[in-house]
């Protein structure tokens, strides 16, 4: 089985706000983009354990025509924003990780 990082050709994070981060899975073709989509390893469920969230708090939203998946979910330092004391992903940059082990049948 390979891994959601083995099969993205670009997988990222940035800030959406100050209180939010969002994961983009971008992929070179229709059919490794259709086969992370129907997934059923890749969901709210799976994320939210990862990242310590609410499952309702986790966005999963599909691009087809831009071959994308994006994802959406607070911020792992909870409630103090991108920016404040202690914060040491300003930019929300290096927050995929916990993402890139996940395995797809």
């Amino acid at each position: 089985m390979q891994t959601l990082n083995e099969l993205t050709d670009v997988f990222r994070s940035k800030n959406a706000g100050p209180f939010l981060i969002t994961i983009d899975l971008m992929f070179g073709d229709r059919a490794r983009y259709d086969r992370v989509l129907n997934s059923t390893n890749l969901n709210a469920a799976a994320v939210a354990q990862r990242y310590d969230v609410a499952e309702n708090a986790v966005s999963i939203v599909p691009f087809p025509h831009a071959l994308a998946i994006k994802i959406t979910l607070p911020r792992v330092s909870g409630k103090r924003g991108s920016g404040s004391f202690a914060d040491r992903d300003v930019y929300g940059a290096q927050q995929h990780g916990p993402l890139l082990d996940i395995a797809v049948a």
